[in-house]
């Protein structure tokens, strides 16, 4: 059960606009942060949101990898983003990928504040 979670609140994003609302942007830009980075995509599934009168209000999308997962929530409204890159280690250490895609998706959202935390999840040999 060896893995490291890595978490971050995104705010004053300065993106355009589109990566906050887009979910296929959104789906293709992390699908192949993932690739470049070297962990597993085995699935996704991203969702657009809209509000009472039909503009688009925000996206939800998981990248499911082998090595575990990428979730990543996104309000334009506030312009702001929520990000989870999880990965187990457990046939073998993937913290550099982890750290490598994590740092790559906040950098696209250009965030003027960021907020994030690394947790290690297990223990080596769990």
């Amino acid at each position: 059960m060896n893995g490291l979670h890595l978490i971050a609140d995104l705010k004053d994003c300065r993106c355009p606009p589109r990566q906050l609302l887009d979910a296929e942007w959104l789906a293709d830009f992390c699908v192949g942060a993932c690739r470049r980075h070297g962990v597993t995509v085995v699935g996704q599934l991203f969702h657009s949101f809209s509000t009472d009168h039909g503009q688009p209000a925000g996206v939800t999308g998981t990248v499911v990898l082998a090595e575990s997962h990428l979730a990543i929530h996104t309000w334009p409204e506030l312009r702001g983003v929520t990000l989870d890159v999880y990965v187990c280690n457990y046939s073998g250490d993937n913290s550099a990928r982890a750290h490598g895609l994590f740092d790559e998706v906040i950098a696209a959202f250009d965030p003027a504040a960021k907020t994030t935390q690394a947790v290690t999840r297990g223990r080596p040999g769990d």
